[in-house]
């Protein structure tokens, strides 16, 4: 196994650079122009060290300091709660309300299924792939109407929602005709400079299909 041999600076972003979890703390850090040290790491030969931060072995793992986090949605909430500026999530409560909902239907319908279509089951990733499709063709309508999700603003949705559809035609997906509202959002946040600048090399390949 491989060490973390040096001392780090005082927050360190420990990331696999293709997975969609760690893709979209990264956005996170872009669009706020964090200084973090982002260190890529592979799953299969993970620094010695890591295990000791994170019992789960799960990535990504954020050390700030003597905090250690390993929730890709916890990180996101409190990166954006430690560094305000831009804000990533509403103001008004009813608005933030609406956006944690979004944020864990995110994660529960689709985030969660992500491994099945990548697995050797191709019944389970043919479903998996019908789930995601049909949930975009769903939010279309809401996509439609404001330049981001509900909101004239960029925020933590964007972040969670980018990583997914960058990787649909890796993943197998396509759009029909009445999801042209999801294509049109899906290029507004991929033309972001945050967005650029969060790909990693590999990531890079995975959205040739747009």
């Amino acid at each position: 196994m491989a060490t973390i041999a040096t001392r780090r600076p005082a927050m360190t972003l420990f990331s696999q650079p293709e997975c969609p979890l760690s893709h979209r703390v990264r956005i996170v850090l872009a669009e706020k122009n964090i200084g973090a040290d982002v260190v890529d790491v592979d799953p299969a030969n993970p620094p010695e060290d890591l295990l000791d931060l994170n019992t789960y072995d799960s990535l990504p793992v954020l050390v700030d300091r003597d905090l250690v986090l390993y929730n890709s949605q916890i990180i996101m909430e409190y990166l954006d709660e430690r560094f305000p500026h831009p804000p990533l999530m509403p103001v008004d409560p009813v608005s933030r309300a609406r956006a944690r909902m979004m944020l864990h239907r995110i994660d529960e319908d689709w985030y969660r299924i992500l491994p099945h279509l990548v697995g050797d089951d191709q019944a389970q990733a043919a479903e998996a792939r019908k789930i995601i499709c049909e949930g975009l063709i769903v939010m279309a309508p809401l996509l439609a109407k404001k330049p981001f999700f509900m909101s004239d603003e960029f925020g933590l949705v964007e972040c969670s929602l980018a990583p997914i559809l960058w990787r649909l035609s890796h993943y197998g997906i396509e759009l029909p005709p009445q999801a042209k509202a999801v294509k049109a959002y899906a290029r507004r946040l991929f033309a972001r400079e945050s967005f650029q600048a969060s790909l990693s090399e590999a990531e890079r390949e995975l959205g040739l299909g747009w």
